[in-house]
């Protein structure tokens, strides 16, 4: 994804905008726009970091992640395991089939379901409803995909705060 034709699209609403105003208005944007284009660089960056993070929370177990490459970012895609590393179970008390999520994102091979009991406030509780409802999901089902998605960004998150000191020659 090239980032330069955003950027000089802002360059030019910026030049546009001053445009209404007298020379020396003008003279200052102009001035201005250079130095600017590192910043929204960097916010478009966090923009898209941002979406990528909020699509891997939807896509949990899967992923995606933003790379840069030279000045140019791009997406790398990580869907959810194939069919062949599904977790072997029946439906549960509440009619969810918890075999619908990888092994490997409920820690390992798993044979059938736990319980765990969980009491959250009642606020909180009523928007885990609504969120499963807007879904079409049960509660059950989205507790553990909201669990599963965590886990695997919780994953992510420690080997992202890997710190190198020292010196390099």
């Amino acid at each position: 994804m090239e980032l330069r034709e955003y950027v000089e699209a802002l360059r030019d609403e910026l030049v546009a905008a001053s445009a209404a105003g007298d020379s020396e208005t003008r003279a200052i944007a102009e001035r201005l726009v250079a130095p600017l284009e590192p910043a929204v660089r960097l916010t478009l960056l966090k923009v898209l970091s941002a979406a990528a993070d909020e699509i891997s929370r939807d896509l949990a177990p899967g992923s995606v992640d933003l790379r840069l490459r030279g000045m140019e970012p791009s997406f790398v895609v990580t869907p959810p395991s194939s069919d062949e590393g599904l977790v072997e179970a029946g439906p549960d008390e509440t009619g969810d089939a918890a075999g619908d999520w990888p092994a490997e994102a409920l820690g390992g091979a798993v044979n059938g379901t736990a319980r765990i009991n969980f009491r959250p406030p009642q606020a909180m509780k009523d928007q885990i409803e609504e969120a499963a409802s807007r879904q079409g999901m049960s509660i059950n089902a989205w507790m553990v995909r909201a669990s599963a998605s965590a886990l695997a960004n919780s994953k992510r998150a420690s080997r992202a705060r890997q710190q190198f000191n020292g010196w390099v020659r």
